[in-house]
């Protein structure tokens, strides 16, 4: 399960990424607790997640063709460095106290942009740290690292944004860059293929990147399913200041425990992948966990007991990785090299670029009708994804 880490270059990255992971959750639920607390409406909260997410979409596509012509290693650096200047410059507008959404809004916008680039990038430089018949269970064992943090950030931010404040948090979190940044600089003779010559320019070479993907009907399913997953299963994680505060009555706290019950779950499932000796099988596993989250979706909706609603978000938790990891190791399986960053410029762009509009229109659903009913919309909608998906999968 853990041969992967006895390459130093992966050990380095997902030691250092364990610590910056760990900030950026912190900062995430921190984010989404400060713009509750300033505006009071889900509406926002899903606003928010749409600024600071919909830049990736919008640049999914260039981004994409940017990894395919760059060195992987060199963009990780410079991406990660601008998200701790992002992080310090949150901290020091919050720490008076003085710091209105508006600014929240534009610094998420600046992130998205750095994320845009970073995602892709990180992904494929995942796949180069070990050797390719490893690429599977360095995949997974990244999508527990990052887990892992969704376990310890959201619960550890619970706990500060009542002793430090949010600022404190964005503080922390400007601090962790610092040791991704260490591992990174750290790595030896990472084994990238050399960067490839643009034919004609970047948009020939994004519609050849979009002609191979969609021109692949495995690749096209798994990019389809990861679309109607990212606008209707991940904006539930929008959606839980709302149901800690509104619903279960269990303020920040209540908010920090739910979010971490989320990352347990998610973190079993990665386990469970990474103990996998090959790609095989992972279409049943996306498939798995879309029936699944219509099933904790469905749960949540009407739990109005807080300790069946960790339990809900576990489960919830437990699909998402299966759906998000296996779609990743599919695609990085199914693509060839000359095409692998395009391929993963828009699994980001899907990813994180959808979300962010899944969490807009939950958020304004909540806002107008409950987010009960919100919420059972969403598991319908999974539902239905996981009965069309399994029919094409027996096809291919």
């Amino acid at each position: 399960m853990f041969s992967a880490l006895k390459h130093r270059n992966f050990r380095l990255f997902f030691f250092g990424q364990f610590v910056s992971l760990v900030g950026s959750w912190m900062q995430n639920t921190a984010q989404a607790w400060l713009v509750y607390r300033l505006t009071g409406d889900p509406m926002m909260l899903g606003l928010v997640a749409f600024v600071g997410q919909f830049p990736v979409f919008v640049l999914g596509f260039y981004a994409g063709f940017a990894v395919d012509h760059a060195d992987h290693l060199k963009l990780v650096k410079r991406t990660q460095f601008l998200a701790m200047v992002q992080a310090a410059l949150l901290a020091l507008l919050t720490w008076g106290g003085g710091i209105t959404v508006w600014q929240v809004f534009a610094l998420s916008l600046g992130l998205g942009v750095v994320y845009a680039f970073d995602m892709p990038a990180r992904q494929v430089l995942i796949g180069e740290l070990v050797p390719p018949e490893q690429r599977h269970q360095a995949i997974a064992l990244n999508s527990t690292v990052v887990n892992a943090s969704r376990i310890v950030g959201p619960a550890l931010a619970g706990l500060a944004i009542a002793y430090v404040g949010e600022a404190g948090c964005f503080a922390l979190n400007a601090l962790s860059y610092v040791a991704v940044l260490i591992s990174l600089r750290a790595m030896r003779a990472v084994h990238q293929p050399p960067p490839h010559e643009a034919r004609g320019g970047p948009w020939r070479e994004i519609g050849e990147g979009l002609a191979y993907a969609f021109g692949s009907e495995p690749i096209r399913l798994v990019l389809l399913a990861l679309a109607v997953f990212s606008l209707t299963g991940l904006p539930v994680y929008t959606l839980l200041p709302v149901f800690a505060e509104g619903v279960l009555r269990s303020g920040v706290k209540g908010f920090g425990v739910l979010s971490s019950f989320s990352g347990l779950g998610a973190m079993i499932g990665a386990l469970d992948l990474a103990r996998r000796r090959g790609a095989a099988g992972v279409g049943v596993e996306i498939l798995s966990g879309a029936a699944g989250m219509a099933a904790a979706l469905a749960g949540m909706a009407w739990s109005r007991n807080f300790t069946l609603s960790c339990f809900l978000m576990t489960l919830a938790g437990w699909c998402a990785i299966r759906v998000l990891a296996g779609a990743n190791t599919a695609l990085q399986e199914l693509s060839d090299d000359r095409h692998r960053g395009r391929v993963m410029g828009f699994y980001s762009m899907i990813f994180i670029g959808l979300s962010p509009l899944g969490s807009f229109l939950a958020g304004g659903l909540a806002s107008r009708f409950g987010v009960a009913w919100t919420t059972a919309g969403m598991a319908v909608c999974m539902g239905a994804l996981a009965v069309g998906y399994g029919r094409r999968l027996r096809l291919i």
